[in-house]
Parts: C-alpha cells; sequence; structure tokens
C-alpha cells in the first residue's frame, strides 16, 4: 500500500494518539506516526503542538525519519522560535555525522530555518561543511550561504562565508564550483560585498569553463550567467572563452542554450570587427532556429530574445527569414511575435516573399493577426524603399476587398506611407474617399481626415467631406476631433475664400462647446493665429514635416545594450530593465557590454583598474522644428507681478479686427491690436480661455543689479584664475522687441550659473512689470530667482541685472544642443528671442576625477567616442592647466612625451555627464592637439569650443 494511506484518516482525538504513537519506543510505530504529522501538516490541519514530540525524534540513524522530521522542522520553526532553539544540538551534531547525506541534510535544513535566534548558532557547523571532504556537502552548504544572507547579511559578511565561498570557485568539483557561482551571484544582487567577491580573474575563468563541462544544466546557467560579466584582458583571452562557450549552443536545455548566446553576444563586442566574430555569426543561427521548434511557450520566450538580438546584430539571421513564417496552429502570441521579427528582418532582397506572406496572413480568420499583418505591410514600405509601390499596390487589394476591419488598417497605414514619401502616391486618395462610409474606428477616422486636410488642395471636395465628420463632431473620440480641428484648419489655408464658414464653425465647437482642455487649447492657439497672423499660421499649421522611419520602434540603443546583457532573464522577455519590475535590485553587479580595449593613456598610474560605471545622462532626442518660437513658447505661465484687466469674452458672431487684443498666453496686453483680415474674410479674435488671462512676473527674477562687477569664478586648485565669459552680443534687438533691446551673456560663479543682462528702453515710453521665462532645454536650465528690472524703466535707460539659473526644470533636446529658448514679458508686449549658453558654464566643480578611475573609463569608452581637434593657443601647459582649472577642467596627469607636455583632464556637466580630454602642447608650435572622449557625443563640440575660447583669450 501507498503513502496515501496517511492522507484519509479521520479518527477522532488523533492528536493525542499521534502523541503517544511519537514517544512510542518502537522504531516503525515512531515512523508511522511522523509520516501521519506530515500528512496532516500538508492538508492544512494545525500539528504545531506537537513540535516537542516530533523534535524528540531527531535523535536516530533513520534518514527517511530524519528527512520526515526536518520537514516538519522547516514549516513550523518559524511559528515556534522558542521550541526550534532545542534542535540546535541536534543540528550541531548532524553536521559531524559520518554519513555524509545526513551532514548534507542538516546544513539545508539550517538554511531553511528562518529563525534569528538560531542563525548564530549555525554558524560554526555551516563553517566546518564548506570545508567538508565530501562534494555533496559543500555543494549543499554553499547554497546554505545564500540563504543565510537572505535572514541575516551582515552575519554572513562577518563570519567570512562570503571568502570562503570565493574560495569554493576553485573546487575540484564541478557541482561545488556550480553552487558557490551561484550563491555569489545571488548575493550580489543585493549586495556591493559579494560583488567584490564575485570578481573574476583569468585564473578562476578558466576553472569555471572546465567545470561547464561537467555540472549539471542549472549550474551550467549560472556559470555562463556569470562569465557574461566578465571582461576579458584582451581579444585571445576572448576568443578562447568563446570556442569553449561554443558547445554549450548545442544542449539539449534551451535556458543553457539562451546564456550561452549571451555570452557570445557580449564578447562578439570586443571582438568587432575580426574574423572570429564571422565564424560566431554562423555558429549563432541554427541554435536559435532550433528553438522555434520547441513548445509554444519555449518559443515566445526564444523569439522575444531573438527580437533584442536582430535588433542588435540582424546579420545572424538575415538568412534565416523562413523559419519565422507564420503556421496555421501556432498562438497568436507566437503569430505576433514572429511577425515582428519578419519586418526587422525585411530587406530588399526578401521583401517580395515577406510581402507575399504578409497579403496571405491578412485574408486570416483572426481579426487581430489580420490588423497587426496589414500594418506590417505599411512598415515594410517604410523600412524598404524600393518595396513601397508593391506595398501600396497590395494595400489597394486588400482594399477591394471590402472587409471593414482590414480596410480601416490600410488607410492607417497608408497614412504613414504618405508622410514617409510626400506626394507620391497621392493618386490613390480617390480610393480611399471611396471607404469614408465604413470608417467606424477613431484612428482610421483620424487618418482618414489628416489625409484629407493635408492634400486639400487636391481634393475637389474636400470641405463637404471634412463636414461631414463636422456634423457628429461632439460624438466622436478626441483623438477624431483634434485631427479635424487640424485638418479644417489645414483647408481655410489652402482655400480661405471657400471655407471661411466651416472654420469659424468648429473653432466654435472646439472653444466653446468642448469641456476637452487639450481640444480648447488647440483651437484657441489657431484661433489666434489666424486673427493675428495669417502668414504666420501657414509657417506654423502647414510647415514641413518631419519624414518618419521604421526605426522609430526600435528599443533605445543604452536599454538595448542592456538588455542583450540580460538575454535568457525575464527583462529579455518583457524588454524591460530588470529595476522596472524587480523591487529593491541594486546596481551592485553591472552587466554591461564591454568597449573595444584603447592603448592606455600615459599616466601616473599603469595597473590594471576595474571598470567604471558610466554616468552619462541620455538627452531626449525632440528637438523643436521650425524656426518660430511661438509654436515652443505657447504654453509657458508666468505668474503673479504687475496685473492686467482680463479680455473681455467675445461672441464668435462679432466679425471685427478692432478688438483689444489677447496676447498668446490668454493675457491682455494693453490694447495690442490683434486684428488683421485673412484673405476671403476677417478673423474675429478667440473669446478669453477663462481663468482671469492674468500675466504677471512673480517667482521669475534676478539675484542683484549693479552691472559686471563681479563675473569671475574661483576654481579650487587654480589660485585666482578667473573663469571665462564671453563678451556680449545682442539677444533682441530693439526694431523686434518693439524698442527693448537685451544683450547679454553667461558666467559661472561659485557653482552658480548666471544669465548677465543688459536691458536697453529705446522706445518713446515707459517699461515695466518684466517677467522672463525659458522653454525646455537640453540641460534643464530653468530661472532660480526674480528678474529685478527697475519698473517703470524710462526711455532711453539701460539696467543691468544678473538672473540665477537652475538646472532643475524639464529637458528637451535642442539644435544647437546648447539653445536657450526665452520669453520675456513687459507691460507692451511678451517676446521671443533664442542664445546659446557657452557650454563651459555648465562645467561643475566636482569633475575632479581619481587618475584609476580616469584610465578605467578611458579604455571602458569605445573608440568610435573619441573625437579629435587641432587650435591655435598662444600660452603654455602651466597657465593652460591654471585657465582650464578656472572653468572646473581638470588637470588628472600630465607627461612629457618627445618633449610635447601630454594633459588629460577630466570635466563632468550639470547632468553627470562625463568628458575625458587628452590635451597635446608643443612649446614651440602655438597649435595643439585636443583629443575627448565620453558616452554623450553630442556635447563634444560644444566643449572643444570652450577650450578653444578658453585657451585663445
Amino acid at each position: 500500500m501507498t503513502d496515501s494511506k496517511y492522507f484519509t484518516t479521520t479518527k477522532k482525538g488523533e492528536i493525542f494518539e499521534l502523541k503517544a504513537e511519537l514517544n512510542s519506543e518502537k522504531k516503525d510505530r515512531k515512523k508511522e506516526a511522523v509520516k501521519k504529522v506530515i500528512a496532516s501538516m500538508t492538508v492544512g490541519k494545525d500539528v504545531s503542538s506537537l513540535f516537542p514530540d516530533v523534535v524528540n525524534c531527531m535523535q536516530t540513524d533513520n534518514l527517511e525519519l530524519k528527512k520526515l522530521v526536518y520537514l516538519y522542522l522547516m514549516n513550523y520553526a518559524k511559528s515556534q522560535p522558542d521550541m526550534a532553539i532545542m534542535a540546535v544540538n541536534t543540528f550541531v551534531k548532524d553536521c559531524d555525522d559520518p554519513n555524509p547525506l545526513i551532514r548534507a541534510l542538516a546544513v539545508r535544513t539550517m538554511g531553511c530555518i528562518r529563525v534569528d535566534k538560531i542563525t548564530e548558532y549555525l554558524c560554526e557547523p555551516l563553517r566546518k561543511c564548506l570545508k567538508d571532504e565530501d562534494p555533496y556537502v559543500r555543494k549543499t552548504a554553499a547554497v546554505c550561504v545564500a540563504k543565510l544572507h537572505d535572514i541575516n547579511a551582515q552575519l554572513v559578511e562577518d563570519q567570512g562565508f562570503l571568502d570562503q565561498l570565493k574560495d569554493l570557485l576553485s573546487d575540484s568539483n564541478p557541482m561545488v564550483v556550480a553552487n558557490a557561482v551561484a550563491a555569489l551571484s545571488e548575493i550580489s544582487d543585493v549586495s556591493s560585498s559579494a560583488a567584490e567577491a564575485l570578481e573574476l580573474n583569468s585564473q578562476t575563468v578558466n576553472k569555471l569553463c572546465t567545470a561547464l563541462n561537467e555540472c549539471t544544466e542549472w549550474g551550467q546557467i549560472f556559470i555562463l550567467d556569470c562569465l557574461a560579466t566578465y571582461n576579458p584582458r584582451d581579444d585571445k583571452e576572448a576568443q578562447s572563452v568563446c570556442e569553449r562557450v561554443t558547445p554549450r549552443l548545442s544542449h539539449a536545455n534551451a535556458a543553457v542554450v539562451l546564456s550561452a548566446v549571451k555570452v557570445l553576444m557580449k564578447y562578439m563586442e570586443i571582438l568587432e570587427g575580426s574574423s572570429f566574430t564571422q565564424s560566431l555569426i554562423k555558429k549563432l543561427a541554427p541554435p536559435l532556429v532550433t528553438l522555434l521548434s520547441s513548445e509554444a511557450e519555449v518559443q515566445y520566450v526564444a523569439l522575444r530574445n531573438i527580437n533584442l538580438i536582430v535588433q542588435k546584430r540582424p546579420e545572424i539571421l538575415r538568412n534565416e527569414m523562413k523559419v519565422f513564417f507564420v503556421k496555421y496552429n501556432d498562438p497568436i502570441y507566437v503569430k505576433l511575435e514572429k511577425l515582428d521579427i519578419m519586418i526587422r528582418l525585411a530587406n530588399q532582397q526578401n521583401i517580395a516573399q515577406v510581402l507575399a506572406e504578409l497579403k496571405e496572413y491578412a485574408t486570416e480568420v483572426d481579426v487581430d493577426f489580420v490588423r497587426k499583418s496589414v500594418r506590417a505591410i505599411g512598415r515594410c514600405a517604410i523600412k524598404v524603399e524600393q518595396s513601397a509601390e508593391k506595398c501600396v499596390s497590395t494595400l489597394l487589394d486588400l482594399i477591394q476587398t471590402k472587409v471593414n476591419y482590414v480596410v480601416q488598417e490600410a488607410i492607417v497605414v497608408i497614412k504613414d506611407i504618405f508622410r514617409k514619401y510626400p506626394n507620391k502616391y497621392e493618386s490613390i486618395i480617390s480610393t480611399l474617399c471611396e471607404n469614408l462610409d465604413s470608417l467606424d474606428e477613431s484612428e482610421a477616422r483620424a487618418s482618414m481626415i489628416w489625409i484629407i486636410g493635408e492634400y486639400a488642395e487636391r481634393i475637389d471636395n474636400a470641405a463637404e467631406l471634412l463636414e461631414s465628420f463636422l456634423e457628429g463632431f461632439q460624438d466622436e473620440n478626441t483623438q477624431v476631433q483634434l485631427q479635424l480641428l487640424t485638418g479644417i484648419v489645414k483647408l481655410f489655408l489652402k482655400r480661405p475664400s471657400e471655407t471661411q464658414e466651416l472654420v469659424q464653425q468648429v473653432l466654435s465647437l472646439a472653444t466653446q462647446d468642448s469641456d476637452n482642455p487639450d481640444l480648447r487649447d488647440r483651437g484657441y492657439i489657431y484661433w489666434r493665429l489666424l486673427s493675428t497672423d495669417p502668414a504666420a499660421a501657414k509657417e506654423v499649421v502647414l510647415a514641413e514635416k518631419p519624414l518618419i522611419s521604421e526605426d522609430t520602434d526600435l528599443l533605445e540603443p543604452t536599454l538595448l545594450d542592456e538588455l542583450i546583457c540580460h538575454i535568457s532573464s525575464l527583462a529579455s522577455v518583457y524588454h524591460k530593465p530588470p529595476s522596472a519590475f524587480v523591487e529593491g535590485r541594486t546596481s551592485a553587479r553591472r552587466f554591461t557590454l564591454p568597449a573595444r580595449a584603447e592603448p592606455t593613456p600615459p599616466s601616473a598610474q599603469t595597473e590594471a583598474s576595474p571598470p567604471v560605471a558610466q554616468q552619462a545622462t541620455v538627452i531626449p532626442s525632440h528637438p523643436p522644428q521650425g524656426d518660430s518660437l511661438i509654436g515652443d513658447l505657447i504654453g509657458m505661465d508666468f505668474g503673479g507681478g504687475m496685473p492686467a484687466q482680463p479680455a473681455a469674452p467675445m461672441p464668435p458672431a462679432a466679425m471685427s479686427n478692432s478688438h483689444s487684443g489677447v496676447d498668446l498666453l490668454g493675457a491682455d496686453l494693453g490694447g495690442l491690436q490683434l486684428g488683421g483680415a485673412v484673405s476671403g474674410g476677417p478673423m474675429t479674435a478667440p473669446p478669453s480661455a477663462g481663468g482671469g488671462g492674468v500675466v504677471s512676473s512673480g517667482g521669475l527674477g534676478v539675484v542683484s543689479s549693479g552691472g559686471l562687477g563681479d563675473l569671475f569664478s574661483l576654481s579650487g586648485g587654480a589660485g585666482l584664475t578667473a573663469g571665462y565669459v564671453w563678451p556680449k552680443t545682442i539677444w533682441l534687438p530693439a526694431a523686434k522687441g518693439k524698442g527693448l533691446e537685451i544683450s547679454g551673456t553667461f558666467s559661472r560663479r561659485q557653482g552658480q550659473i548666471f544669465m548677465e543682462c543688459s536691458i536697453t528702453n529705446r522706445a518713446m515710453q515707459a517699461m515695466g512689470g518684466f517677467a522672463v521665462q525659458f522653454n525646455k532645454n537640453s540641460f534643464g536650465l530653468v530661472p532660480g530667482a526674480q528678474l529685478h528690472v527697475p519698473s517703470p524703466l524710462p526711455a532711453n535707460q539701460s539696467s543691468e541685472t544678473s538672473l540665477l539659473l537652475n538646472t532643475t526644470g524639464p529637458i528637451q533636446r535642442m539644435d544647437p544642443l546648447t539653445n536657450l529658448q526665452v520669453a520675456i514679458k513687459n507691460n507692451i508686449d511678451v517676446f521671443y528671442f533664442s542664445c546659446v549658453v557657452p557650454m563651459h558654464v555648465l562645467f561643475i566643480e566636482a569633475g575632479q576625477m581619481d587618475r584609476k578611475v580616469f584610465l578605467a573609463m578611458w579604455k571602458d569608452i569605445p573608440a568610435s567616442n573619441e573625437v579629435q581637434k587641432q587650435f591655435h593657443c598662444n600660452v603654455g601647459s602651466e597657465m593652460a592647466q591654471q585657465k582650464l582649472a578656472a572653468n572646473n577642467v581638470f588637470t588628472v596627469a600630465k607627461r612629457t612625451v618627445d618633449g610635447q607636455d601630454m594633459l588629460y583632464q577630466s570635466l563632468k556637466f550639470t547632468n553627470n555627464i562625463w568628458v575625458l580630454a587628452e590635451l597635446k602642447m608643443d612649446p614651440h608650435n602655438p597649435n595643439v592637439q585636443l583629443a575627448l572622449k565620453t558616452q554623450a557625443l553630442d556635447v563634444t563640440k560644444g566643449v572643444q569650443e570652450a577650450y578653444e575660447a578658453i585657451l585663445s583669450n
């Protein structure tokens, strides 16, 4: 009879009977009783009252009984911590038992009993087991250290268990090595001390590679993951590791294969450009293809990882397109992932084959899959220009099927094709317009409206078509409403004489009848633009749009590199870094794709140094388009100051161009006329946007006024050499500022950035109520104090002011990078201008780098990230060091080679971007050579200009 009998007992007074049996003299009866207790515990009965009786059964030579008692102990020790101490002596005794199975069982159970009171008693037995003569005991003890670290990390570090684990990496038994690696890896994710213990060297890596061939699948995965964190000394060592890892690609376990792929993907970065890399690329394709013949769940995990691999190295699977063709019985999640990879691998050679497949998929019964297939055709057109015409033809064929959801998806992707290839495929618009009545999805309707508005001059009945959408405006989705508003404004600007009434109608609907703030704001912006300056409105609304590309859905490069280092983990399935979904994860053990080793720069430190984690901040890559600042500064809010009377609301029927003007920020600017006839009839100024419309200057201003008396900053270690300040330039000429002239420059003093301004009133009337605001910019610059200008500022008078700037504002990449767009308001109007911030004022005082850190970072940054420039300099190396140090460019090391002074320098930006520099100066030649290395190449041009300006003045 099997052990199932223990789960079927229904006796009354069972606990009492079990207690008696547990204390029986007969061993068999005692074992039967323990089995009954475990069965009761398993089905949820509370048998904790039997704790003392079960613990007494630990004193036995019977291995089966001991296992049962230990199982009971693990379950109830936490709820009975005081009684669990009774078992300590038995644990200590069992750790010295002649039978290695009992020793291992004892140490395993010790790690599972999560009771703080007894952990200190377990240190000595665990230390013995880590040095046990039997490898089975040692491998069990290694895992126990990781469990103990989870209970009491400080105890593990104080007792030296981490060093013992590190010693086990050199053990003769492969399973002991694997368990030691697993334990250290687990601990290193939450502890920097363990990360140091896991630092590998050539000898340890050699032993890990040897153990790789003999340990279990579980052990192989941990060893491979550990190898992926190692940066080899040179190409020869990298090739050696790759050759020893490559056999794992043919392993039956998918996890082992993916872990091996991860190691090879990382080492290929080091071996970039060598013939060995090409041989690795050929070896990687077959195992990845083989994974796709597994069950659906494994296929999906493999596909998510392959998706990352083809983004990093598409050449690996370039010739394997057919394996990603969808099978009829694939689950939908596998189909969609295969579809995405097909697009990524599509090129001019295989596009015909891909399109034929996609067209076939578009006739399937699965609606979600059909939609994605149609979209994929559009993505192919955008990615492979040569196939665009064939893709458009395929989409037209699908539209002719008159299947509703197919037609709607086709229209959405055709809109993207129009954006990619303007003025090329407009002949198909008439076909699209035939399907207007069948469009019931908001995205498709919005796409169709965009097409009509964009090409309104080529569609005879464009006004009629857009008006048909306008009939149910209030019932439309917000996306459709916004697109319809923009489409009708575009139509009005192209055909003003025919569509005056239509544009007035849509503006009224958007601003008066809608409670959606986005829609109302856009309506007010368009209304004011049209009523103030139709020419400017045309430039803004009909501006040339940037072309779209298929690369927009690719992962950001730094995120992709991080995910490549996490292949075979959950991060590679989610396509998110572990920190995004693992609570409490630290960066103690960083996975980074290494840079190819660079020659060591001359330095006082010649020994190898560990790589340094880069601190470069990624600047968002969305530069504003066009020359007009109005679109960027339109939503800025000026707070408190000189109040003005709010503009009175106007009915849309008032067709006059002589109303009191309303500025772009919703405030009355003292009777400024915003009228102006538009061809085909006048436009009224819009009604007030509500909220009073008061513009003021509170919270935005200056530190002090009184000229440029203190334009110098002192730098530690540089004596009293002054920081360089650019000469003032005119930012806002009086002609554009209605008499307001602003000139200025920027300086850095005592660790703070200042905008030094000369504000001159060249008008015939006094000016007052000054306030300033900045648009989003690359370094988050915002005013840090109030702008103090004498109010009123009399005619023909000037005021010097110094405005403190902070770097805590919103960030948006600008072109050029240090471009700063400024809005300044006074009692006359709001004026816009842009200026360029000299790069050196953004260098912070904490830019002095340690020599070892400099050396490691120099080696870690790839050669492709090095830029060089030659320029003229009239000072020697000593004076150059002083001048640069005064501007927070610090010399890390100096050497003289062949009569040339070699300065190695570091600087750090306000957003934590580091830049390393090598400056070659020849005393007999005024031309100097500057080499810069950084992870953020965008800043190098500005740094070069800063060097040249500082050393040439």
